[in-house]
């Protein structure tokens, strides 16, 4: 059984950003759709919140990623723009 799970999870990790959505869209239907055993709402509402945590840490790694290349570009642009400056500045 451990096998299995860690099997699980090794198949979350490979799930795209968008495929872990609907994956997320389609346990939350079945949730709300009733008619389910306990143990199978159990279940499904656990893979739910491991594709919620998946996809929250998934967005925060790309919300990073933009951060440090806003910051990276905008440190260039900020040089370009200060580089006329000091051109006109030595050519006087």
């Amino acid at each position: 059984m451990a096998e299995q799970k860690q099997e699980a999870e090794i198949n979350l990790n490979k799930l795209s950003f968008e495929e872990a959505l609907n994956r997320l869209d389609e346990t939350v239907q079945a949730l709300e759709s009733g008619g389910l055993s306990l143990s199978e709402a159990t279940s499904l509402f656990e893979e739910g919140m491991k594709l919620a945590r998946y996809s929250s840490e998934m967005l925060a790694s790309a919300e990073l990623r933009i951060t440090r290349i806003q910051t990276a570009y905008g440190e260039q642009m900020r040089m370009l723009e200060e580089q006329p400056d000091d051109i006109e500045e030595g050519g006087c």
